[in-house]
């Protein structure tokens, strides 16, 4: 922190006398001891940067009444930590004021409102640039419980057998009821080659919850955001895995294709999509949707609502389009789908209900190497319904079934070419 400080001085007439020589004699004193003090100050506070500061009488004013909050509190705890606790010499100061910070964020009760050490300030741009060594599995809180939201397409996640809806209860036999998702996915990720040890209750077709022992050996994991299969019929099934940086440029390729190949209908697959970039989901919604059509609302904590509205050019608006989700479904993909279905009365949303993850984090930087992640508002459909916690309710609910998962087949896909079809008039 840098101070700046700016003298005041007065213009004074001296007479050189002894009685106005004397009183200079007096002022060159105490500024003598005023910079002796200054500096060995100044020496003891660069030697001792990382000693705590004692604020013993600080107050903080409650913003939420007219109490004040009596900081001094803290630092006794602090004090109390410093020299009571056991393994006192082994405590850094700098881990301390970040599980504080994390203390206060936890407070709002708000799974997604957290800080961001250096090390998942770093391992966050990893995965933003699409690469990153773990078992590819987004997580969330759902129900106060840690959940699988979606293992991505052919990680170590899926390939262990982990589904959108797990409820992770035990990582290397530590429980998950105290975690947050932070520091869940700190405990996921690893070397590549490396196991790790899931214990996970999972919902059978009878409703009950199972309990199940996973292992799963992390990878590097490589996100891919877009894929296209040409099914028969002149139908196209699009999978669209992530809204990442590259999802646009992927998506206009894909475009491309479906032209050249003269498609007649669109199956846009977003089951397992766990969300990403708002900009990139606003601008696929766009491809399918008019000008000036409302893709989502952003609601602050005032209750003030602003719509984000449709962008460039709509070269699928005329084009058919099934829609499937399911409990992996999340972020940006209820906002995709919540927007095709409030401004298009032709397509038909088929799967499951979608995972309800529906709130707005701003990533603000509070260093070079830190950042807080803040929930700074809600999404809403252009109707105006609420997502978070709620999800998006499919036309057409298909079940997917353990014996499904286990024999390879997809009756949701299956029933959304079903509906593709009768759309172009074909058997």
């Amino acid at each position: 922190m840098i101070e700046e400080y700016q003298d005041s001085s007065q213009e004074r007439h001296i007479k050189k006398t002894k009685k106005h020589g004397s009183r200079i004699l007096m002022v060159f004193v105490a500024l003598l001891f005023s910079g002796i003090f200054f500096f060995f100050g100044f020496s003891i506070g660069k030697n001792q940067q990382s000693a705590p500061v004692s604020f013993d009488l600080a107050v903080v004013e409650n913003k939420e009444g007219n109490d004040e909050v009596d900081f001094a509190l803290f630092w006794d705890v602090w004090d109390l930590v410093k020299e009571k606790y056991v393994d006192h010499d082994s405590l850094e100061a700098q881990d301390m004021i970040n599980g504080a910070i994390n203390g206060m964020l936890s407070a709002t009760g708000d799974p997604y409102t957290v800080f961001l050490d250096e090390d998942q300030f770093a391992a966050l741009n990893e995965e933003l640039n699409g690469s990153f060594e773990g078992i590819g599995a987004e997580v969330g809180i759902k129900d106060g419980i840690l959940t699988i939201v979606t293992p991505l397409e052919d990680s170590p996640a899926q390939l262990a057998g982990l589904r959108p809806g797990d409820k992770v209860v035990e990582i290397e036999d530590e429980s998950t009821a105290d975690m947050s998702i932070d520091e869940a996915v700190d405990r996921m990720r690893g070397e590549k080659g490396t196991e790790l040890h899931l214990k996970i209750f999972r919902e059978d077709d009878d409703g009950m919850m199972d309990a199940h022992e996973i292992t799963v050996v992390r990878d590097t994991i490589h996100i891919d955001s877009v894929r296209v299969e040409f099914l028969e019929d002149d139908i196209a099934h699009v999978k669209l895995i992530q809204f990442g940086e590259d999802t646009i440029k992927e998506f206009n390729r894909i475009i491309a294709e479906v032209r050249q190949k003269k498609t007649k209908g669109v199956v846009l697959d977003m089951r397992n999509d766990p969300g990403g970039i708002l900009h990139t989901a606003v601008v696929i919604a766009s491809k399918f949707l008019p000008n000036n059509a409302v893709v989502v609302m952003e609601e602050d904590a005032q209750g003030k609502r602003t719509n984000l509205y449709t962008t460039g050019t709509h070269p699928l608006l005329d084009m058919p389009v099934v829609v499937l989700i399911n409990e992996g479904s999340a972020s940006a993909s209820e906002i995709l789908a919540g927007a095709l279905r409030d401004n298009r009365e032709d397509v038909v949303i088929v799967g499951a209900q979608s995972f309800g993850k529906g709130s707005v984090q701003e990533l603000i930087p509070t260093s070079a190497k830190t950042a807080a992640k803040i929930t700074v508002a809600k999404w809403l459909t252009p109707n105006g319904e609420q997502i978070n916690e709620v999800g998006i309710t499919p036309d057409v609910e298909v079940k997917y079934t353990n014996d499904d998962f286990e024999n390879d087949n997809d009756p949701q896909l299956d029933r959304a070419i079903e509906i593709m079809k009768e759309k172009l008039g074909q058997e």
